[in-house]
């Protein structure tokens, strides 16, 4: 009998997986962590991760919504890296974490022009 718990496979993670992954950037040097993810309702695709960035003891932090393709898994940092600097993430697009994002395509396009990647949904 399949175990129903299976958090993980080879090519797929379970959500719960990855809130809290650690992210870093290509040097291996911490940058944040993925507070959430933002899915896709009618495609189910994965649009964005939300990694928190900032503060100090997990206060003060805020929101960074990072296309989702931006993150590739690193065995080896037990992690995900992605090609961008902490300077990069300081300009980035962002939100408090008592506020709310504006998710809308328009803000969405803004996230994905800072990071110059081509949006998913184009």
């Amino acid at each position: 009998m399949a175990n129903p718990d299976l958090h993980q496979s080879h090519d797929l993670i379970a959500s719960d997986m990855v809130v809290g992954t650690n992210v870093y950037d290509m040097n291996g040097d911490h940058i944040g962590s993925v507070e959430r993810i933002i899915l896709e309702k009618r495609g189910g695709r994965v649009a964005y991760a939300v990694m928190s960035f900032g503060g100090f003891l997990g206060i003060g932090h805020d929101h960074y919504p990072l296309p989702w393709e931006m993150l590739d898994y690193n065995t080896d940092l037990d992690g995900f890296q992605v090609n961008i600097t902490k300077e990069q993430v300081e300009g980035a697009p962002r939100y408090s974490a008592n506020q709310e994002f504006d998710w809308s395509p328009e803000s969405g396009r803004r996230v994905y022009d800072y990071y110059g990647i081509p949006p998913y949904w184009v």
